[in-house]
């Protein structure tokens, strides 16, 4: 990540690799925080935030913003983790896409394992959680293996 060092402080360069992990880091606590407010956490100016800012877009290390949600709010307080692997080994590899009308599932990993993905679910309850099982075992032909999270200490931590 390099473009031209500016001062945080008077007479202090900071790396300028250094201001756009600064940037990445307030961007992805908060991606509605306000250029004027990303400056100040940056010591730069706010012109200088929004050009910096838009480069990072344009190499794509920002890839949009998004509302976060509240699952428990919106009734679907029981989340689980369900690794599928295929029932027939000579089937097409194509899970991902026999899985995506089902709302249910938040994530998709292809993962190396005795599975071949782990999927993140959402649902209403323990009878929503055993019909959705029963729709990706008939949607992609596969078995299930499940585990049900207990509480989460935290998620959607970003990377830097």
């Amino acid at each position: 990540m390099s473009s031209s060092n500016s001062p945080a402080e008077p007479g202090a360069a900071v790396p300028a690799v250094d201001v756009d992990r600064a940037l990445l880091a307030a961007l992805a606590r908060d991606g509605r925080a306000s250029y004027t407010d990303l400056a100040e956490k940056v010591g730069l100016s706010v012109s200088a935030v929004h050009q910096r800012v838009r480069r990072l877009e344009q190499r794509g290390l920002v890839t949009g913003y998004r509302a976060t949600l509240d699952p428990k709010l919106l009734g679907l307080p029981l989340t689980a983790f369900v690794s599928i692997t295929p029932i027939d080994v000579a089937q097409p590899d194509d899970a991902p896409a026999r899985l995506a009308h089902l709302s249910a599932i938040e994530e998709c990993h292809s993962v190396a394992g005795v599975e071949s993905y782990i999927l993140k679910v959402r649902v209403a309850s323990p009878d929503a959680l055993e019909h959705l099982l029963q729709d990706i075992r008939a949607a992609a032909n596969v078995t299930t293996r499940t585990t049900v999270v207990l509480s989460t200490f935290y998620e959607d931590r970003p990377p830097v």
